[in-house]
């Protein structure tokens, strides 16, 4: 199939599902850490730890000769430009089914990490590594974005070799749905920063913000929050958006070649010379579409990025949060949103990694803004009543953020109150 501006809009459309069939998938990145010199595993470890994660039935994924990552049923493990990790998950209904598939997943990994010396570090940013000491693998695009990325950005390499996120992703009913649904996730990027913010120590050290992951996406090429977000965007405008759009890099065959000098149009166009004019398929939109680092994207479902990685306490807290909003109270949380002025919005999100809590938006804090989203996401959540075995609604997974809102302590908080007392390496890693 050949690629046109209403293929794309048709793209977009297949992703619409009744409510009744609304899935949730999860995605999120772990560091993991030589634990006899504390730096980063290199490939030949991340090997050994693939290979040991074949005996709970992960079958590798290869390119050309290497393996790249792991696949078991719906799910898979992905390897990451610095060795980060990434489990994405299967598209599940709940979350209670999602944060057993998150569980199970952290059992297998820490029997083999533990086996093999490896510590786990569940953080937004790498608090421990330089730079220049971290190592790579032999994944294709990585050679390309590593030279390609600082280009567009001066901290894209700190984004793919020293961050680590959750990641949601969501179904919408409609055109009007996602409008709504794109339109709040966007709005409630800064108190989404504020909340899950951990990412405090750099380089052993408090870096003086709480979440340093998010201020390095804010200068990250091709990322960022488009004032575009927050316009009554349908799936037209979005298509426009991706056409106009810089490609970072095209598949032909089993290479990859740079796409720096061209956009998706000039792909649709047929004007790239370095691969005989061919016209874009739809693995090249799919592909495009997921080289779009904004805080939050279009697929054929909404995908949210603005939540630092943490640990097994509030794994499940964010996809719960925004699940209690989006599919359990959504007129509320949108109406709520819906006056706000884009302007204060960016302002915001650009405060937020240093401020957290104390940053402004529309004459309030972030703090009593995330006091108020939580108490929509509780009331979606017992809208929902989806229970599990104890016969409990999947609100008990919001326990760990109403600690944060009783203590106004976020992790990020916890860790500079902790290792800034003995700094000692050992309190940054998951127990």
């Amino acid at each position: 199939m050949t690629i046109s501006k209403e293929k794309i809009i048709e793209y977009f459309k297949s992703g619409i599902k009744e409510k009744k069939n609304f899935k949730i998938g999860i995605e999120h990145e772990k560091f993991l850490f030589n634990s006899k010199n504390n730096k980063r595993i290199d490939y030949s470890k991340v090997k050994e730890m693939f290979s040991a994660l074949n005996e709970f039935g992960w079958s590798p994924i290869k390119e050309g000769e290497n393996i790249v990552g792991l696949n078991k049923g719906g799910k898979n493990i992905t390897l990451e430009p610095g060795n980060q990790i990434e489990l994405s998950g299967e598209k599940l209904n709940n979350i209670h089914e999602a944060c057993s598939e998150s569980y199970d997943y952290l059992f297998e990994l820490k029997q083999v990490t533990k086996k093999l010396d490896i510590n786990i570090v569940s953080t937004g940013f790498d608090p421990i590594s330089k730079l220049e000491e971290i190592p790579n693998n032999p994944k294709q695009r990585y050679k390309l974005m590593t030279k390609d990325m600082p280009l567009g950005g001066e901290l894209s390499l700190d984004m793919m070799y020293r961050t680590c996120g959750t990641q949601l992703n969501i179904d919408y009913a409609s055109e009007e749905d996602f409008f709504k649904k794109f339109k709040v996730v966007n709005s409630i990027v800064p108190i989404s920063i504020a909340l899950f913010a951990n990412s405090s120590i750099v380089e052993k050290k408090n870096s003086n913000y709480l979440s340093y992951r998010s201020k390095v996406w804010q200068n990250t090429s091709r990322g960022g929050l488009p004032k575009l977000f927050f316009e009554n965007l349908n799936f037209e405008k979005y298509a426009d958006f991706i056409i106009d759009f810089p490609i970072l890099f095209i598949q032909d065959n089993q290479n990859y070649l740079s796409g720096n000098k061209y956009t998706f149009k000039d792909f649709m166009k047929g004007k790239i010379n370095e691969i005989q004019n061919r016209l874009p398929t739809e693995s090249d939109l799919s592909l495009h579409l997921s080289t779009i680092f904004t805080e939050n994207r279009l697929k054929k479902y909404i995908e949210l990025r603005s939540m630092d990685t943490c640990g097994w306490d509030c794994l499940c807290a964010g996809p719960a949060f925004f699940i209690g909003m989006l599919y359990g109270n959504l007129e509320e949380v949108y109406n709520l949103i819906s006056s706000w002025d884009k302007d204060k919005i960016i302002n915001a999100y650009l405060d937020a990694p240093k401020k957290g809590f104390n940053t402004q938006l529309m004459g309030k804090d972030l703090f009593y803004w995330a006091t108020t989203l939580l108490e929509i996401s509780k009331k979606g959540l017992d809208n929902r009543d989806i229970l599990n075995k104890s016969e409990k609604n999947e609100s008990l997974f919001l326990n760990h953020l109403q600690k944060v809102i009783d203590n106004r302590t976020t992790n990020a908080d916890h860790m500079i109150n902790k290792f800034s007392k003995n700094e000692d390496l050992k309190d940054l890693y998951d127990k």
